[in-house]
């Protein structure tokens, strides 16, 4: 009985790639993520997603990053980047209610 690892950096990597490559589209990104499920455990790394989607990086305890400012380990399509009206955050909140 072979234990499955449990990696939240590849899953980060992962999902930051997918979204980066959806560009600015947050219907792009919404079918990303709906494809990827499919592949990826969302369960398993439920707490990287969410990180992800709100932050744009896995958090360490206390709410800091762990990306050393690395691009590539990062996205700006996340909440805390989103235009600060309504309507945007909403439309972020709709991609990560999909997924949640």
């Amino acid at each position: 009985d072979e234990k499955e690892k449990f990696e939240p950096t590849v899953f980060r990597d992962t999902i930051v790639q997918g979204l980066n490559e959806a560009g600015n589209d947050l219907e792009a990104i919404a079918k990303f993520l709906d494809s990827a499920g499919s592949r990826l455990d969302y369960r398993r790394y439920a707490d990287t997603l969410f990180d992800i989607l709100v932050a744009g990086s896995m958090l360490a305890p206390g709410g800091t990053r762990i990306d050393d400012n690395d691009k590539t380990k990062m996205t700006n399509h996340c909440v805390f980047f989103a235009d600060e009206d309504h309507d945007a955050i909403r439309n972020y909140a709709q991609v990560r209610a999909v997924k949640g």
